[in-house]
């Protein structure tokens, strides 16, 4: 009801009816075999588990936002070619980077939608198939940091590129879960640094504004990310550089 879907209902048999109407079932049945294993390789935090109703949700606003994107059929090798122009976008204002990045994803066959979280969902982002000709990468921007909405960009892009259009990735309940969240990740981390230049920037202990400016520019990335990886893999406290990481509002 806050996000526009519909109007208060005047009964329980009318929110039932709103609601299946919403999510495009006949039955809560139905409900339950479309959205209750939500069909989707998601990136969440471990410490908490989101709603599966609350999820499901947010996945519903998702695909409504999704079918509304013109797109072409799927090209991986021109959502490829799209990945690398994207990386050079991270350093423009987010607006405008966020609508160059939704039409190049458009023009290789990949919807993008930005969803502000629900209450009980602890993810940053989902990547999954509308049809088998196009997919979709959905993001929640929860940290509200330029370098968070990026590197779950690149995450979700990996599942895109890598995994199966039909895998269900549970962190909680799917064994092989673990397994393509780290190879997502590592993929994100190597896309927006390479390996081997990252491994000769850490080997000099960066703690200066300066020098993270100076390797973002050579790198061709924002330097926020660059902050945002040397925090996560512990080798910067999570105190220091923030004012290099820009934030982010959701608009009401």
């Amino acid at each position: 009801m806050k996000r526009g879907c519909f109007q208060r209902p005047e009964s329980n048999i009318d929110a039932v009816s709103k609601l299946l109407t919403f999510f495009r079932v006949g039955s809560v049945d139905a409900w339950t075999a479309r959205y209750g294993l939500a069909n989707v390789a998601y990136r969440h935090s471990p410490k908490f588990k989101s709603s599966e109703f609350a999820l499901a949700t947010w996945l519903r606003l998702g695909e409504i936002e999704a079918e509304r994107e013109e797109c072409a059929d799927f090209s991986e090798s021109r959502f490829g070619h799209a990945i690398g122009k994207v990386r050079g976008l991270t350093r423009e204002p987010i607006v405008e980077a966020l609508q160059q990045t939704a039409k190049l994803c458009n023009e290789a066959g990949v919807a993008l939608v930005l969803v502000q979280p629900l209450p009980k969902t602890a993810l940053s982002g989902a990547a999954w198939w509308l049809t088998p000709r196009k997919a979709v990468i959905q993001l929640t921007a929860r940290h509200k940091s330029v370098d968070h909405l990026w590197f779950s960009f690149f995450h979700e892009a990996a599942h895109i590129l890598l995994h199966s259009k039909k895998g269900v990735f549970f962190d909680e309940t799917n064994d092989n879960g673990a397994e393509q969240e780290q190879e997502a990740n590592e993929w994100a981390s190597s896309n927006l640094v390479p390996k081997s230049a990252w491994k000769q920037f850490v080997a000099t202990s960066p703690r200066r504004a300066h020098v993270v400016r100076a390797f973002a520019e050579e790198q061709g990335i924002a330097p926020g990310i660059v902050v945002g990886m040397l925090q996560h893999k512990g080798l910067l406290p999570w105190t220091h550089l923030n004012f290099l990481i820009v934030r982010l509002t959701w608009n009401s």
